[in-house]
């Protein structure tokens, strides 16, 4: 918004949140009893004072602006942006969430692609495997080439659970 109209509104929100982000770099993996108290000592103040000036400029705005509009989402969901100060377990934002599931998403969508029914259920047992393996730290290249050589060399059926991701040893093959 402040590229856009370059309003010194703007600039003094994204200084005001790019102090919390500052705080929140400070804090990045402490634990959670350890960011709530930063938070409440240094980060509980700049919010408390963001919410009433942000009442204050409201008016200000014309009321089919952007801006106005970007401020009116903030006040009208104020309790939910303010929840990270209260457990030190949640984060400010939902960045790392979105990263997570960006490659779903990404798989998803290049199965629209897979040409068939049958081909986009294989598409999704892949991207499963695949996914399952990077969530149990594993590398899915080097983890499916050794499970598929350990399955044509006779691995017994009833000791299949070896070979998922959260159980997985890479053979001394």
């Amino acid at each position: 918004m402040h590229q856009a109209t370059g309003l010194p509104i703007a600039q003094e929100v994204l200084r005001r949140i790019a102090a919390l982000y500052a705080i929140e770099a400070e804090i990045r993996g402490g634990s959670a009893a350890g960011r709530q108290a930063v938070r409440d000592h240094r980060a509980r103040p700049i919010v408390d004072d963001l919410k009433p000036w942000l009442d204050l400029q409201l008016p200000r705005l014309p009321q089919r602006s952007g801006l106005a509009e970007a401020i009116r989402y903030a006040l009208t969901r104020w309790p939910a942006l303010c929840r990270f100060l209260d457990d030190g377990r949640i984060d400010l934002d939902t960045n790392t969430v979105e990263r997570a599931i960006r490659p779903v998403t990404l798989g998803r969508k290049n199965a629209l692609f897979s040409g068939s029914d049958g081909g986009a259920d294989r598409w999704a047992t892949i991207t499963t495997l695949i996914t399952t393996a990077k969530l149990n730290n594993v590398e899915p290249q080097a983890w499916i080439t050794d499970v598929l050589q350990r399955m044509t060399d006779g691995h017994p059926i009833s000791r299949v659970d070896d070979l998922l991701p959260w159980n997985w040893q890479h053979s001394s093959n």
